[in-house]
């Protein structure tokens, strides 16, 4: 007497989750029980026949999940693994992340901290922990400022694509806040250049007077710039003297918190 379609249904549901399970299996042994395994020690781990052990690793070697090493012929993880782990830290929440490095900030500082990500040309403020001294700038949180006379939108543009650049600069009207904003592309494209050299950006008193920030980028687990960290303060105290120790500050907070959302410097290239 044939089957009936739901109990065959459910056999072939718990045929594939058995499937599922086994091969997560893999996964874990290779991750936790040494850098790599051969077929037969993998099937003797999981009690599989060798033959099932070696169709399950074929589908992950297919798909980049694991990797044959042809000088032993056994299996290690492979590195579309660590895409995977680098992808899932990019999407942490960049707030949550971000907030205690700029505690720190503050703390080493004295001065106001903020991430912005640029939107349409405009820095907006996503996060944000003030200074306790009595003398601060407030919270900017949800708001937005002009890219070409601030450190975050600076300091993002300048480790940007050339394109970006373009695409920013094309049609911009630079309107000018004091004596000192940048009110030209060529001189724009100068600033940009300095700050690529220097690893770091400064908004000195461009925006308003008597107020200097200093920003530096932050990336995400691909290398792309996705926002800006600064510190904002007073002339009076972030002075031309300090701005070399305050801009390391800014520049180890953006690269922990580049870190922390997955990036890795190649070939001995910095966080800048």
């Amino acid at each position: 007497m044939p089957q009936a379609p739901r109990a065959t249904a459910a056999r072939a549901e718990v045929y594939r989750s058995q499937v599922l399970d086994r091969t997560f299996q893999i996964l874990d042994i290779l991750a936790h029980d040494g850098p790599a395994h051969g077929v037969t020690e993998l099937a003797e781990k999981l009690r599989l026949h060798k033959s099932t052990t070696h169709r399950l690793i074929m589908v992950l070697e297919s798909s980049r999940y694991v990797e044959r090493d042809n000088a032993t012929g056994k299996y290690r993880l492979g590195s579309r693994i660590l895409e995977l782990g680098l992808s899932a830290l990019s999407r942490l929440d960049l707030y949550e992340i971000a907030r205690p490095h700029l505690r720190n900030l503050v703390a080493e500082s004295g001065e106001t901290a903020h991430i912005g990500v640029m939107r349409n040309g405009e820095i907006i403020s996503i996060v944000n922990v003030e200074s306790t001294q009595a003398l601060r700038t407030p919270s900017t949180v949800g708001t937005s400022h002009p890219s070409h006379c601030s450190s975050l939108g600076k300091a993002i543009l300048a480790f940007s694509t050339p394109e970006a650049v373009d695409s920013f600069l094309e049609g911009r009207h630079f309107e000018s806040y004091t004596r000192n904003t940048i009110t030209t592309p060529e001189d724009f494209r100068k600033e940009i250049e300095s700050i690529r050299r220097s690893g770091y950006a400064i908004d000195d008193e461009e925006r308003e007077e008597g107020l200097r920030c200093i920003g530096a980028p932050v990336r995400d687990s691909t290398g792309e710039v996705i926002a800006a960290v600064s510190i904002a303060g007073p002339v009076f105290r972030i002075t031309r003297d300090r701005t070399a120790a305050l801009a390391a500050a800014v520049t180890k907070t953006a690269g922990q918190i580049s870190l922390a959302l997955g990036y890795r410097a190649q070939n001995g290239r910095s966080n800048a």
